[in-house]
């Protein structure tokens, strides 16, 4: 009994399966770093302005809502427009093959000889493909869309919020838990350690140079709250 008789999926589509979790596991860490680098900014940005831990919570709880939403909103449409496309795609691959089924079989045979197969390998493939599902067969090969795992706009939206609140919450309960005077500096230290760990995790499912990607991100987040600090502190003291 082969892996497909018994159940299992098969060799390309368990691939597409890993790629698809490591999209959504590399969009999480990127969505955490961006609630890391924005509330941290903004909470050291409030504490060199006032020493009031009331006004700090405040100003990162509102940071920490308002970016999620904003996260969350802005990946539905994004994704939104994405799906919208590949519907389209389909619809019109659909009517092709109605029309022209001929032509679409000429079509899916060229294709699949342009992935290394000869002439009449790719011709027979293209038959069969075609006599098991025409649509399915175009869509993986023409267009590179599985007509059954098209993008969801509400798992996006719900992934990056979700993301980017624990981001956000890390700078947010190390600025307000310490004393005054120790706020920032555990601030800063909590959110470089953090970034360190999300530039290590980025690189390494994208394949990448750990040390670039982890001087990358410290750098960003360092010069993003020295800037928010010394507006913060030039604001409380005038």
């Amino acid at each position: 009994m082969t892996e497909t008789e018994s159940g299992a999926h098969p060799p390309h589509e368990q691939s597409a399966e890993i790629s698809t979790r490591l999209n959504w596991l590399r969009a999480g860490v990127l969505g955490a770093n961006d609630g890391i680098i924005s509330t941290a900014g903004l909470v050291v940005g409030v504490a060199g302005a006032t020493t009031s831990r009331t006004a700090i919570l405040a100003a990162g709880v509102a940071g920490l809502l308002a970016g999620a939403l904003s996260m969350a909103a802005g990946e539905y449409v994004s994704v939104s427009s994405q799906r919208d496309s590949e519907k389209a795609a389909l619809d019109l691959e659909r009517r092709e093959l109605a029309e022209s089924p001929a032509a679409e079989l000429d079509e899916l045979t060229e294709l699949l000889a342009q992935r290394g197969l000869s002439e009449a390998v790719a011709r027979e493939a293209a038959e069969q493909l075609t006599e098991r599902d025409a649509l399915r067969a175009h869509a993986r090969v023409e267009l590179g869309i599985n007509p059954d795992e098209l993008a969801n706009p509400w798992h996006a939206a719900l992934a990056s919020l979700v993301a980017f609140t624990v981001g956000a919450l890390l700078p947010l309960l190390a600025i307000v838990l310490p004393g005054a005077s120790g706020r920032v500096p555990v601030t800063v230290v909590a959110v470089l350690v953090a970034l360190t760990l999300c530039g290590v995790l980025s690189a390494r499912l994208g394949g990448a140079s750990a040390g670039r990607a982890v001087l990358r991100n410290v750098v960003g987040g360092a010069l993003a709250m020295a800037v928010t600090y010394a507006v913060g502190t030039w604001l409380g003291g005038a």
